[in-house]
């Protein structure tokens, strides 16, 4: 099962990614509001729990299609962080 290892390994290092982008971003500019980012990356942790349940939920009847909408929503929850941590 190589596709779920690699999808495993894509949800850590792309919400990894986001949370050294926050935190870079928050030592970079130490007057801009910390609670801000705080939040992107406890929404980041809720966002890599949720994908990862979702992955080793295998009661699903079509694992192909499932794991291909965790990818899905890896890229738009991945996205809308990104989206966030730019607009700080």
């Amino acid at each position: 099962m190589a596709s779920i290892r690699d999808l495993k390994q894509d949800i850590n290092f792309v919400i990894g990614d986001i949370i050294d982008a926050a935190l870079i971003q928050q030592d970079a500019n130490p007057d801009a509001d910390v609670a801000a980012t705080e939040a992107i990356v406890d929404d980041s942790i809720v966002v890599f729990d949720e994908l990862i349940a979702k992955v080793n939920d295998k009661s699903v009847e079509n694992r192909k299609a499932h794991l291909k909408s965790v990818r899905t929503d890896l890229e738009t929850k991945g996205g809308e962080l990104i989206e966030r941590i730019n607009k700080l």
